[in-house]
């Protein structure tokens, strides 16, 4: 009896370890409830990227590529707003939280190729005369922002998500980001996660959006992404263009999401 005793006991405190542990872990994942972790943490630290910063980027595109009607705030679309740190839906919370963050970081990658090409966190708009001093993820926001400053008149779409001027500012200024911040890997794909969720990121996933409106959604942050018609949203604007299909962009959505 006190043998079963023990054993009762010992396993209830793996139980309860277990539990915390797993709740600790979603706690600092990016998009779960509670206090984030801290996300920059790689940022700082990434491995240098070799590839020359004068190379030019794969598409003739940005996020917008300077349109003077695109308004980089989470007012340009209709429905309810969600903050990037608000709890997830209860159907992607706990231990689903992981299979979220897998599709997600998926998008970003079908993303990445309508707008970077092969140059990924390194690339810059191709129409650019002056390029950046450095590789992109190897300077810092305040670096890239002199870079802006000092070559007027021509494109800044910059990175693997191609974020011209005035959204990255519009991100700096909502994420409250320090200048000394590098605009490496970890840093460019919270900058997408953070305009995917203005976009309707979350909503979408609850299953409260159409796939097709959440894809016109997106095609109106990125250049290179089809809208309805197959042409990009800001088609013929600075060399705009789709760099993809929306067949192609369609199908891939429903690899990416086949329950939504």
């Amino acid at each position: 009896m006190a043998l079963r005793i023990v054993v009762l006991v010992c396993c209830l405190a793996l139980s309860v370890h277990g539990a915390w542990a797993l709740d600790t872990a979603h706690r600092g994942s990016l998009f779960a409830g509670g206090k984030a972790a801290p996300l920059f943490a790689s940022a700082a630290t990434a491995k240098p990227r070799t590839t020359p910063a004068s190379a030019p980027a794969a598409s003739a595109k940005g996020a917008g590529d300077e349109a003077p009607e695109r308004q980089p705030s989470a007012s340009l679309f209709d429905g309810p707003a969600r903050g990037l740190f608000a709890p997830l839906p209860e159907r992607f919370s706990g231990p689903l939280a992981k299979v979220w963050r897998g599709p997600v970081a998926r998008l970003r990658d079908i993303i990445a190729l309508a707008e970077a090409g092969p140059m990924g966190y390194d690339a810059v708009q191709y129409g650019a005369r002056i390029k950046p001093p450095a590789p992109p993820s190897e300077m810092t926001l305040a670096e890239i922002l002199a870079w802006i400053t000092a070559t007027p008149g021509q494109p800044h779409a910059i990175g693997r998500y191609q974020i011209i001027p005035s959204t990255l500012k519009h991100l700096i200024e909502k994420e409250g980001l320090a200048p000394t911040l590098t605009y490496g890997p970890a840093l460019q794909d919270r900058l997408a996660d953070v305009l995917m969720t203005e976009a309707g990121l979350q909503v979408f996933l609850a299953g409260e959006m159409a796939q097709d409106t959440f894809m016109d959604r997106l095609a109106r942050v990125w250049a290179g992404l089809p809208t309805a018609s197959g042409q990009s949203y800001y088609h013929g604007h600075a060399g705009n263009r789709a760099t993809i299909t929306r067949p192609r962009f369609a199908a891939e959505m429903a690899q990416i999401f086949p329950e939504l």
